[in-house]
């Protein structure tokens, strides 16, 4: 008995219902089915780093255009590692306001830039104790 217990199990019997290799694929029934379902995204764009002396960022939104400024030892390191916490803290805070975030090129800093920015730095953010767990 104990011998019979430790042998492995026989391989499953294929079955009736499992589709055959030589089975032609099913026709796609639209343009759209027919474009590859895994296509990797690619990566967004990011802004350049070399930025004019100046402001680093400016936030538009539909009453005009105004810069965000640091305090300059932050403005020293957003101008080294932009995707850094306090930097990304005053882009966020323009895009609550409804605006969108522009480089001193003139190049938009998007979600995308900043999903890009979020994969390059491990974040590690810790819920404050507003008692809800």
């Amino acid at each position: 008995m104990l011998a019979a217990a430790c042998q492995q199990s026989p391989p499953p019997a294929p079955s009736a219902a499992a589709p055959q290799a030589s089975a032609p694929p099913a026709p796609a029934t639209s343009p759209r089915a027919a474009a590859p379902v895994a296509a990797a995204k690619a990566p967004a764009a990011l802004p350049s780093l070399d930025f004019p002396a100046g402001p680093l960022y400016f936030c538009e939104t539909s009453s005009g255009r105004r810069a965000i400024d640091y305090e300059p030892r932050v403005d020293q390191l957003c101008r080294r590692h932009p995707e850094m916490g306090p930097c990304q803290y005053e882009r966020d805070a323009c895009r609550a306001s409804g605006g969108r975030v522009f480089t001193a090129r003139n190049e938009e800093v998007t979600q995308a830039v900043e999903a890009e920015y979020d994969r390059v730095v491990r974040r590690v953010r810790f819920q404050g104790d507003s008692g809800k767990k």
